[in-house]
């Protein structure tokens, strides 16, 4: 029988009942946790409608899926998949590029909080009975730090961007925003180009897309352009940092500490330079994996597909260069 819905991936997500029984009305759906690269031919084998997390579509693979009319991405990123291929093979690729925003931007200050006020570390130590140990009322080991005052240098301006910025307001930093294209304000906030920005940002947070020009964007030099003893946070994507360049930089003390939630490779290997970075924080891709957002996030997929089946298909992937951050 002809399959008209496969789910590639559902692993790191769920459905709720109503969601799964408005997706068992699209025709035999049939819903995989994971899928390797060798397994994706067979599985996609007169395929009408495939929906995807991080499964890699290229021009081979599309070539030989002449029943495929649409891939559903179970997320904001699609670099996994080759856009124009399947533009050229009549396949629509869609995605959501909303659901997360709150989600990532909240994570973003979670991580930085995590940098200046140590309360993980804190906790630690009490548990161990450094406070009971200690010969005052209070102790702390590492300098706590406000963020009220710090400038926030922010590379990627779109939703993400933005709402850290809201963010950043609010708690009394000045914010900086990456310029292309000269323009001295954008939206009320002070705009430089990168370089200067760099050097100018206590803390420099990443929200660009992944796309030729910003692979390894952060590189050994630019990471020497920043203030020393700031920070890096990379919530993007994993691509956009040179991540031994990162891992010396905090080695030799230029930069005062990190905060990851993405590597480029995922799950990463143990060798990782990040993984035993000094003064780093890693933590493993779940900015966007709030309870609310995963609500969000598959019923953008299911409207995505439903509007797709109507005709009229809403969200869809036009050019991966142009993926807003």
């Amino acid at each position: 029988m002809k399959k008209s819905v496969v789910i590639l991936d559902l692993g790191t997500v769920y459905l709720t009942e109503s969601q799964q029984a408005w997706l068992a009305r699209m025709g035999e759906a049939v819903i995989y946790d994971r899928t390797s690269s060798e397994e994706m031919l067979d599985r996609l084998h007169g395929v009408e409608i495939a929906l995807t997390t991080k499964c890699p579509f290229d021009a081979a693979l599309l070539d030989q899926l002449p029943d495929l009319k649409y891939i559903g991405v179970l997320g904001t990123g699609y670099d996994m998949i080759d856009v124009a291929a399947a533009r050229e093979g009549g396949i629509t690729v869609a995605s959501v590029p909303t659901y997360c925003t709150a989600a990532t931007a909240q994570h973003v200050f979670a991580l930085l909080l995590a940098m200046t006020n140590h309360v993980g570390s804190l906790s630690t130590g009490v548990r161990q009975g450094r406070w009971c140990e200690a010969d005052d009322f209070s102790y702390w080991d590492k300098p706590l730090e406000e963020l009220e005052g710090m400038s926030l240098g922010i590379v990627g301006f779109g939703r993400i961007g933005r709402k850290v910025a809201k963010l950043g307001d609010a708690f009394g930093m000045e914010v900086i925003v990456r310029s292309r294209s000269g323009e001295e304000f954008r939206e009320g906030y002070v705009a430089r180009p990168l370089n200067e920005l760099l050097g100018m940002s206590d803390v420099v947070t990443l929200h660009c897309p992944l796309t030729s020009e910003t692979h390894q964007l952060m590189n050994e030099e630019r990471l020497a352009l920043m203030k020393k003893g700031s920070r890096l946070i990379n919530a993007g994507r994993g691509k956009l940092v040179d991540e031994a360049a990162l891992a010396e930089a905090l080695r030799s003390g230029h930069l005062r500490s990190a905060a990851v939630d993405v590597l480029s490779s995922e799950p990463p290997s143990p060798d990782n330079p990040l993984l035993n970075a000094s003064n780093c924080i890693v933590t493993p891709h779940v900015a966007w994996a709030t309870t609310a957002s995963i609500g969000r996030l598959l019923d953008a997929v299911l409207d995505n597909l439903e509007s797709y089946l109507k005709g009229e298909p809403k969200n869809e992937v036009l050019d991966f260069e142009k993926e807003e951050g």
